[in-house]
């Protein structure tokens, strides 16, 4: 699209840019001042000269990202980057995810991030933000992504688990090791208490998510169980690079199934050679996408990564003016 010169955010090489304020949000190239939104891989890189982020993430980037200058903030309290006063609102995304609200002259943009706007037991709800100008992510951007309530779909697993230990085999679930394994954790607490096994790298964000005091089900490294266990009837949570690898031959009778929500269309699950597929999202559905819009009342919106031609041909449609950026971003991590 293109930017006019004015625009409080604009698109540069190095990403998301506010000329006021002499910053970027969620840069894919180094940078002297970088504001995130949260710790995933594609919104949180290394190499920037100073990361701002809400308090309850910074856990979550010096886990990612390692030893860096680092300035945290509270959620709703606006603080001075130049001449632009910034403030960081809930997302919903993941533990401390954040939209980032800059204003300049009484001209207030939102640049979203993930976000999404079901109930979620390990992070602060998504906070409804008024701007002129919305960012939003278009991730899941077309009409079929409508999600099941991960209350029920965290029944189905447990179900699922019981049928594999009728079977004598394990049910190893895949998911995303930051945000979607923990959110899967919290809501398994409520229909079982059975404890599940986690791969090092799940373990470690569970760690994280713990000492930050969100509560989740019992959980054992899959490392310290005994190397002849037998994990007949054990749920395990992986990460998707764990498919195919050495790690995974330990379970010689199992399942394999992935929670995200890639799983609503069905030949994605049997592209992905899986027994099962669970519709587990940490980003918004379509009907969620306009809603969030409409209630930002505001007058242009940007979709930056996703399915950004659906949205914006409908957003047109309502009479909303609606154009895309173009970035390095991601879909579900």
């Amino acid at each position: 699209m293109a930017v006019a010169s004015n625009d409080l955010i604009q698109l540069r090489p190095e990403g998301l840019y506010c000329p006021a304020g002499d910053f970027h949000i969620d840069p894919w190239r180094p940078v002297a001042r970088a504001v995130i939104t949260h710790g995933h891989g594609d919104h949180a890189r290394t190499g920037m000269g100073a990361y701002h982020t809400t308090r309850i993430g910074l856990p979550i980037l010096e886990w990612r990202l390692g030893e860096q200058i680092y300035a945290a903030h509270e959620y709703g309290v606006p603080f001075q980057m130049g001449a632009a006063t910034v403030s960081l609102h809930p997302a919903g995304h993941v533990l401390g995810s954040a939209q980032v609200r800059v204003e300049v002259d009484g001209e207030v943009w939102v640049a979203s991030g993930d976000y999404k706007r079901q109930h979620d037991p390990t992070c602060d709800p998504f906070e409804v933000v008024r701007c002129d100008t919305f960012i939003t992510e278009a991730t899941f951007g077309l009409p079929v992504y409508r999600w099941p309530d991960t209350s029920e779909v965290a029944r189905d697993i447990v179900a699922w688990r019981e049928h594999c230990a009728e079977r004598g085999e394990a049910a190893i679930l895949y998911c995303y090791a930051l945000g979607k394994a923990q959110r899967v954790l919290a809501e398994l607490a409520v229909h079982t208490d059975e404890p599940v096994l986690l791969h090092g790298a799940v373990a470690n964000g569970v760690d994280v998510y713990r000492r930050a005091g969100v509560p989740m089900i019992a959980t054992l490294p899959v490392a310290d169980t005994d190397k002849a266990a037998d994990f007949a009837g054990k749920l395990v949570l992986a990460p998707p690079s764990a498919a195919g690898s050495a790690w995974i031959r330990r379970f010689r009778h199992g399942q394999q199934g992935f929670a995200s929500g890639w799983m609503q269309i069905r030949g994605n699950r049997r592209r992905r050679n899986y027994d099962r597929g669970f519709v587990v999202s940490d980003h918004a559905d379509w009907p969620d996408l306009m809603r969030t819009v409409r209630e930002t009342g505001a007058s242009r919106v940007i979709a930056t990564h996703g399915n950004t031609d659906a949205i914006i041909r409908a957003l047109n449609e309502a009479g909303i003016a609606a154009e895309a950026f173009r970035t390095d971003f991601g879909g579900e991590e």
